[in-house]
């Protein structure tokens, strides 16, 4: 199938409205708990959001490998398609929930739906974008993830003006409606085969399903990279979910403020962030073939003093600050994640690795999101906030130390 040159990005416009979609979908329950909790009253215990907060990340996290086997194997497009339909249906359907429980299942089944997504959506923009664009073409997808999760900041607005079940209603509609979009204007591309460039190797026959697992396993560098990407899944899933109550408590404001000004807060700041470093990646990698590295380790750098503001402080200006920080950084990180993988991992494998990775990072932040419920009903959120700086700077060590690339695109050797 033949493309025009300017596809690629149309590719990647196309993505960055499923991923706003695919953030401010699971986002706005996070900041929706007092306007939900007046109907339901389970939900008045924080330990018992937690629960809902995390269920969606125990089962996104399980299906994440699996998403990512069926990504490197089945097209990618239509995948795409299914899951965005199956959650903003989710999404529609939460805003007739009566009881805990039926909330509870339909975050499940939201979690199974976006699992699908990611994996596929990062491995197809990888493949049509070439070394050159390819941290900046993922850096631009990554903003709308980072709009979306501001978008879903205003849930709580939304529902203080009208009510929360006519907003989960009416975005879901949005999500379904685009994927009729995306059928008539997304397309698939055939994954490159890794060859040497020796006359002696003919191309391999296809894979079987759990060789692509097998070969991961078997990459010292993957380790490395899951290693590092889950450690610093932990703020970045607590500030995810925890961030709105965080600024309520230490600013001391309603919801309906802190939601939209702590999600706008780290949604601009990550939007700046995955932006510069996506340009900066780009250009350093042409010079030193560690540039991208390079890159994602001064953006988790930043989120070192960023957390310990985050959770020490009550002014106004420390905590924006912070927030803008930590924003910058984690962008400048997030921006990276694929390309550093495509460095070091087989086209063919490369949804399978970041399913993997997905899965291992999520289940850090469904273990940080329940424990962070409960430090919020004993008074102390602040603290554990604060307490992330430390576990972020040893995945910057580990990443610097182990991850020494010669190429930008992975052959095989």
């Amino acid at each position: 199938m033949k493309y025009t040159k300017s596809y690629p990005w149309v590719l990647v416009g196309l993505l960055w409205g499923v991923a706003l979609l695919n953030y401010m979908d699971r986002q706005m329950l996070s900041v929706m708990k007092p306007a939900m909790q007046l109907d339901i009253a389970e939900l008045r215990s924080a330990t018992n959001f937690g629960y809902l907060m995390a269920v969606f990340l125990w089962i996104y996290g399980l299906m994440s490998p699996v998403s990512g086997i069926i990504a490197d194997r089945f097209n990618r497009k239509w995948l795409i398609v299914y899951s965005l339909f199956v959650w903003s249906g989710v999404t529609f359907a939460m805003g007739y929930a009566t009881t805990f429980n039926q909330i509870y299942w339909l975050r499940a089944i939201m979690g199974i739906s976006e699992a699908l997504y990611i994996p596929a959506a990062l491995s197809l923009i990888a493949d049509f974008h070439t070394a050159k664009t390819r941290s900046l073409a993922i850096g631009v997808h990554m903003t709308g993830l980072y709009v979306g999760q501001a978008m879903g900041g205003f849930g709580a607005t939304a529902a203080a003006a009208f009510s929360w079940q006519t907003t989960f209603q009416s975005f879901g509609v949005v999500g379904m409606a685009y994927s009729l979009v995306l059928i008539l204007f997304l397309k698939e591309k055939e994954k490159s085969v890794d060859v040497t460039v020796t006359a002696t190797h003919p191309l391999p026959a296809k894979t079987t399903l759990f060789k692509g697992i097998a070969t991961l396993l078997s990459n010292k560098a993957f380790w490395v990279i899951l290693f590092y990407f889950a450690v610093s899944s932990l703020p970045g899933w607590a500030t995810k979910n925890w961030l709105p109550t965080l600024f309520a408590q230490n600013l001391n404001i309603p919801m309906a403020q802190a939601g939209p000004l702590s999600t706008v807060t780290i949604a601009a700041s990550s939007f700046l962030g995955v932006i510069f470093g996506g340009i900066l990646s780009d250009k350093w990698v042409q010079k030193n073939k560690r540039g991208r590295v390079f890159t994602s380790a001064i953006g988790l750098a930043l989120t070192i003093p960023s957390l310990l503001l985050l959770g020490f402080g009550h002014s106004l200006l420390n905590v924006i600050g912070a927030g803008v920080c930590f924003g910058l950084g984690f962008g400048l990180f997030d921006a990276n994640n694929m390309p550093i993988l495509c460095q070091f991992v087989s086209a063919k494998y490369r949804a399978t690795a970041y399913g993997i990775m997905n899965m291992t990072g999520v289940f850090f932040g469904a273990f940080i999101t329940d424990m962070l419920g409960k430090s919020s009903d004993a008074g102390h959120l602040g603290a554990d906030f604060a307490m992330l700086a430390g576990v972020v700077l040893i995945a910057l060590i580990m990443q610097l130390y182990f991850l020494k690339p010669v190429n930008d695109e992975y052959v095989k050797a």
